[in-house]
């Protein structure tokens, strides 16, 4: 369906996207994750066509995408992008803003079409609230309806549920992604969440200095972190010493293990000190020190400041991570 061939760009003589190469099948959601600045949003704008590339070539169903070098109208007619900026009509309706690209040739089939969208992002209520009276978070859901009413066979989306309350945002992912695979349309994701790319996702992209590190399954991703910028992309990591965890391991490599990897065990030799202890709802989430760095571990329970504790990881994992 989509492919891009060793593309470079940049705004300048510096480049910001460099050699970028991947393909996306039919269906697919594809996640792309890392830092502010990395390259994520310019990749996707590239991909629709805004920007003309510096080398290489992207493909949409064997056709070329060009830039606006080559068209009047930037894009492809069935590729829809939406950007952090919504771009909706402030003095027309939720309805309208949603309904604003649909025929009015048949306008009972488009009313319905209107109708199965707010019903999907769940604002059936605002159907006739003017765009400006609307919250960020329920702009960003109109905008999302919106890109989807003339049903794309590849949706971009940058950043797509940064304003969504938090309470409403796990339902709307659910009901969106549902959405996305039951009509088969693919889906790229520019995210720093976390769980838009580990829960959702089919393969994750994980980009630093305008490249693609790695495009993997999301679990083999997470559970093997090829280094520590992969796996700080999902939440704290620690750099353990092999030694503190195995004393008669002889190696002076260090692994990467997350927080609930590590449990208390005070017949352990590897000892730390208890610096503070932040409350995560089910857990806490304890930070401290050993004699070598920064160690984070969870607890099901508070620890006092300055309290010596021990820690242990599974045998099994220490050695898969040596490998």
């Amino acid at each position: 369906m989509l492919e891009v061939r060793n593309i470079s760009f940049g705004y300048s003589e510096n480049l910001v996207i460099k050699s970028i190469d991947f393909k996306i099948l039919t269906g697919q959601n594809i996640s792309i994750i890392g830092e502010s600045g990395c390259g994520k949003s310019t990749l996707l704008k590239l991909i629709y066509g805004l920007y003309n590339l510096h080398s290489g070539h992207i493909y949409f169903n064997g056709e070329p995408v060009l830039g606006p070098n080559y068209n009047l109208v930037p894009g492809v007619p069935e590729i829809k992008y939406l950007s952090q900026d919504f771009d909706l009509m402030p003095y027309i309706t939720v309805a309208e803003n949603v309904g604003k690209f649909l025929s009015n040739l048949d306008l009972e089939k488009k009313q319905k079409r209107i109708s199965e969208l707010l019903q999907m992002i769940e604002m059936e209520e605002f159907a006739n609230t003017p765009a400006r009276f609307l919250s960020g978070g329920q702009q960003q859901r109109v905008a999302l309806a919106r890109v989807l009413a003339l049903e794309p066979q590849l949706l971009l989306l940058d950043e797509p549920f940064s304003q969504i309350d938090g309470f409403r945002r796990n339902a709307f992912r659910r009901n969106l992604f549902s959405y996305l695979k039951k009509k088969e349309i693919s889906c790229i994701v520019s995210t720093h969440d976390s769980v838009d790319a580990l829960s959702y996702a089919d393969e994750v992209m994980v980009m630093k200095n305008g490249k693609i590190l790695v495009k993997q399954n999301p679990i083999q991703l997470y559970q093997n972190p090829s280094n520590k910028y992969v796996a700080s992309l999902f939440g704290e990591v620690n750099e353990v010493w092999i030694q503190d965890l195995i004393p008669d391991e002889k190696s002076e490599q260090k692994i990467l293990l997350y927080p609930h990897e590590l449990k208390r065990d005070d017949s352990s030799d590897f000892k730390v000190v208890v610096k503070k202890s932040f409350f995560k709802g089910g857990i806490y989430l304890i930070q401290a020190y050993s004699n070598r760095n920064i160690i984070f571990f969870e607890h099901p329970s508070y620890i006092s400041e300055n309290e010596k504790v021990g820690l242990k990881a599974p045998l099994d994992l220490v050695y898969k991570r040596m490998m």
